[in-house]
């Protein structure tokens, strides 16, 4: 009689089909291993900063030299030079921890919030319709000029920033979970869990979320791509990242007025956020397929 080996699908646990799954698409596989790497690349440039006290950051990253500025691609600078004459290569790397930091944290706290107030509407049908209402007036403006409002009403600072857009997705992770947990709450395990006395807390935390994590993975992922969109939006118009800092889309206000005569220092950051983006929707395309029960073969 042959023994099942760990392969067998019968043997695998729900997280271990999911990665199975998730294997399987290449494509997902590959953008994964991108988005290690620039997270790896951010966290270099914040621990190359601690170590030389911003030396390199205020010799390579903002430091100018007027004398070579717009110079095209070569082999000394592989991505050439701004309108200040700074490397546009290092200028990208180390923009990396502001669009995908600013992004994380942005999401993340937009996930809790929006998860919090999810879970209460789903669960408590009571002020189920109070909380959506609310919800339904901030999904009612664009996720930007939300962000916008916010941010000229508080004042451009990268902590505005972030909270601007934290509010800006909360609304749209409070839908999410709010589905879930309508679906989860009326089953069966749940019925036996207050039968033996479990709180509404502990049915929450224990039960219903951990079932709900599913979309919630997925939505983060896609939220991300929204967020370090918005954060290039608002930093393009002049109400997010500040210059000198690095970052994205302030690189790429900064160039337009050049684009005619040098045409590299606008299009490097442009494909610096579109690749970003499209690394992480084709993450987020590939976990909803991985976590998607309907999806399994």
């Amino acid at each position: 009689m042959k023994r099942k080996t760990n392969s067998s699908p019968k043997s695998r646990t729900l997280s271990e089909e999911a990665w199975y799954r998730f294997k399987k698409n290449r494509l997902a596989v590959i953008a994964m291993i991108l988005l290690i790497l620039l997270s790896i690349m951010a966290i270099s440039t914040v621990v190359i900063d601690l170590v030389t006290h911003n030396t390199v950051y205020n010799q390579y990253v903002t430091k100018q030299r007027l004398v070579d500025r717009l110079q095209p691609p070569s082999k000394e600078h592989i991505l050439g030079l701004d309108e200040f004459g700074r490397d546009i290569l290092i200028r990208i790397i180390w923009g990396t921890r502001y669009s995908l930091f600013m992004g994380a944290i942005a999401i993340c706290v937009a996930a809790l919030v929006g998860g919090i107030i999810g879970a209460l509407a789903g669960y408590y049908s009571i002020i189920d319709n109070l909380l959506m209402r609310i919800m339904d007036i901030f999904l009612a403006i664009p996720t930007t000029l939300l962000a916008v409002a916010i941010v000229a009403a508080m004042g451009p600072s990268l902590v505005n920033v972030v909270i601007a857009i934290a509010i800006s997705q909360t609304p749209s992770f409070a839908r999410v979970i709010r589905a879930q947990v309508l679906t989860i709450k009326d089953l069966e395990f749940i019925e036996a869990a207050k039968c033996e006395g479990a709180s509404d807390f502990r049915i929450i935390t224990r039960y219903i979320m951990p079932n709900a994590l599913s979309p919630m993975i997925v939505q983060i992922t896609m939220g991300m791509a929204s967020a370090i969109l918005s954060i290039a939006s608002l930093s393009f118009i002049g109400m997010g990242v500040q210059q000198p800092m690095p970052e994205w889309g302030a690189m790429l206000s900064n160039a337009r007025t050049y684009i005619r005569d040098a045409w590299h220092i606008t299009a490097m950051p442009g494909m610096a956020i579109m690749i970003t983006i499209l690394i992480l929707n084709i993450i987020g395309d590939g976990l909803r397929d991985a976590l998607d029960p309907r999806m399994k073969k």
